[in-house]
């Protein structure tokens, strides 16, 4: 946009004005591009994994790897390129030429080299072997940048709700501090109970600067994994979501063998070694190499070869070798996906104890331990309020319920921890 501005003394206000209004409006822009059309990320944790799996560069780079091993399959199985030799024969010494009619003869010869005894499907097969383990090893990226923005997002939203917690029993604790200190103007309460309630006061503060810490260090892990600055803003969450009940422990040590990536991924390199290995076997038999070529004479192709050609494998001892390698290699991965299966199996077991736990610790919180202290805590206020009840007492009473708020939260945060580790091994959400 371009303002011309007239030097005339007339028009300096209007101009000062169209300078003003362009400013604003350019002012109004940069804060409508700094602000996504749809808001801010943060409220919804479904949108930002969407988005994660749309733009993350580390997912961008695993889709192209798994498309560089897919265009590897068609050249694994192509016959190699043919060869064109052109010799010319019989030249004069006295007058050397290259000229193909002024040499005794030409000779022009094309070859192809046949691999023979299904080698060119078995190259094939390796390479297919190979979009296998890049399509699991893509699918792990995925999986562990979900659960990586899933425990930063986990993390978060405790931290905002222990200082939504600590924030409503501030001005609690502030009220029951008033109370005392009217009690120590009159007399009625000695100095040591004043420094006491000033101390909570603080130590609540430091809790809630401690939640507040966690809180920056989780927003700055999602912005991170959103390729954001690491002090954006972000929506306020929507709090946890709901947890599913205990999943079945067969069930899902079940479905381990057949969706859990990394058994998938070694899976395919078993297939991989043991299609190696049945090549390595079929270099034993030998190749064919066929060739055609005509004869020049003058300016005459007056005479025509046939060659056929094989390779004769007699490096036995090579051979033998190169296949204890790849039954070696077979092996190995054979051994490392059993170790996998059962390392996972029992991580499985001991997440599935674990968020086991944390439910049934959120549950009796819940419905037992906080209903009973904040019944407890509202009638010592009461009793302290008119005149009766121990202030001691009245303090004990409070950290209980803020401890139990806090254990709370941080149960659910634990619930929510194993479950996102759960579905990491499981391969898929529960």
């Amino acid at each position: 946009m371009c303002l011309r501005l007239s030097r005339s003394g007339e028009n300096k206000p209007y101009s000062a004005i169209l300078l003003l209004l362009a400013a604003l409006s350019l002012g109004a822009a940069g804060v409508r591009a700094e602000v996504p059309a749809d808001g801010l990320p943060g409220s919804s944790l479904k949108q930002m994994l969407e988005w994660l799996e749309a733009h993350h560069p580390e997912l961008a780079a695993s889709r192209l790897e798994r498309d560089a091993a897919a265009a590897r399959v068609q050249p694994a199985g192509a016959l190699p390129d043919p060869m064109l030799a052109v010799e010319w024969r019989d030249i004069r010494y006295d007058s050397p030429t290259l000229d193909p009619t002024q040499v005794g003869s030409m000779r022009y010869q094309f070859r192809q080299s046949i691999p023979l005894w299904g080698k060119r499907d078995l190259r094939s097969q390796v390479a297919e072997a190979g979009v296998s383990q890049a399509m699991a090893q893509q699918g792990q990226t995925r999986l562990a940048l979900r659960n990586r923005l899933k425990r930063a997002y986990t993390e978060w939203v405790a931290g905002r709700e222990i200082l939504r917690h600590l924030d409503e029993l501030q001005p609690l604790l502030a009220d029951a501090e008033r109370l005392l200190r009217g009690r120590y103007g009159a007399g009625l309460a000695g100095q040591t109970e004043v420094l006491r309630a000033q101390m909570e006061l603080a130590s609540l503060k430091n809790d809630r600067a401690t939640a507040q810490a966690e809180v920056q260090r989780a927003r700055a892990r999602i912005n991170a994994l959103l390729l954001r600055p690491s002090d954006a803003p972000l929506a306020e969450p929507a709090g946890f979501a709901s947890l599913p009940k205990t999943p079945d422990w067969m069930r899902l040590a079940g479905r381990l063998d057949g969706e859990n990536l990394q058994l998938r991924e070694l899976t395919a390199q078993v297939e991989t070694g043991m299609r190696t290995a049945e090549l390595v076997r079929r270099n034993r038999w030998p190749d064919l190499t066929v060739g055609v070529a005509p004869m020049q004479t003058g300016s005459r192709f007056d005479t025509w070869e046939l060659m056929l050609e094989i390779n004769l494998p007699l490096q036995q001892e090579s051979r033998r070798q190169q296949e204890r390698e790849a039954g070696y290699q077979v092996a190995a991965a054979e051994a490392r996906r059993a170790a996998l299966a059962a390392s996972l199996k029992g991580e499985l077991a001991e997440l599935a104890a674990g968020y086991d736990a944390a439910l049934h610790h959120l549950h009796v919180l819940e419905t037992t331990l906080l209903p009973q202290i904040e019944l407890t805590w509202r009638a010592a206020h009461a009793a302290y309020a008119g005149g009766g009840g121990d202030y001691a007492a009245l303090i004990e009473v409070q950290r209980a319920w803020k401890k139990a708020r806090i254990d709370a939260v941080m149960a659910a945060r634990d619930a929510h921890l194993s479950l996102a580790e759960i579905e990491l091994r499981v391969g898929g959400e529960l």
